[in-house]
């Protein structure tokens, strides 16, 4: 089960920009959480009054789980390039999410039906490859998007290409979550 370490490492990397006191003591953190060592990918979601305000994080896993989250996390708060930087003023508004990631796999399909039939809505993100074009959706897109058309539609347009991409059999790799998400002022962080 996802810990909710992950809220407070995140929130304690967001902070740490704001004020040089926050730290994130990573070898205390290590030696308590030993999953944290591991090799992890994770989105960080950042939400204000509802709407998105940062989303960013990694799809295959090339760091560790404690890395990955303090790096995605300060560049949800301050490098996704569709917002300004997260201001202290918008913390009482705040939701932060962690997702980790499983491991995607590539789907076999026939066709479009094929497709649509394998993936399932609500518990899959996916990743849409071919050649120059990528885009990958996390589950939780589904809350917006609930119906299959619908989502892949998007998807094909989050990866700069559109519907007709699907008629070249582009690769779909399928992959789940695990989320925790609780209001910013309710996390408590970590330090030294």
């Amino acid at each position: 089960m996802i810990d909710s370490v992950l809220l407070r490492i995140a929130k304690t990397a967001i902070l740490s920009e704001f004020d040089e006191k926050y730290s994130i003591p990573k070898e205390k953190l290590l030696e308590e959480y030993p999953f944290l060592s591991q090799m992890g990918a994770a989105f960080v979601t950042l939400n204000h009054n509802h709407s998105l305000r940062g989303c960013i994080g990694s799809i295959v896993a090339r760091r560790s789980l404690l890395e990955d989250v303090i790096g995605n996390a300060r560049s949800a708060a301050f490098g996704d390039p569709r917002f300004q930087p997260l201001r202290q003023d918008e913390f009482s508004d705040l939701t932060l999410e962690v997702s980790v990631l499983t491991e995607p796999k590539l789907l076999d399909y026939a066709d479009y039906e094929d497709l649509k039939s394998k993936i399932k809505p609500g518990v899959d993100g996916l990743i849409l490859k071919y050649g120059q074009y990528q885009g990958a959706f996390l589950p939780q897109v589904w809350e917006q998007l609930p119906d299959a058309n619908q989502f892949l539609e998007r998807l094909s347009y989050k990866a700069n290409a559109n519907p007709t991409i699907y008629e070249k059999h582009p690769e779909i790799y399928a992959y789940q979550v695990e989320a925790i998400e609780e209001k910013f002022d309710d996390i408590k962080g970590v330090s030294r």
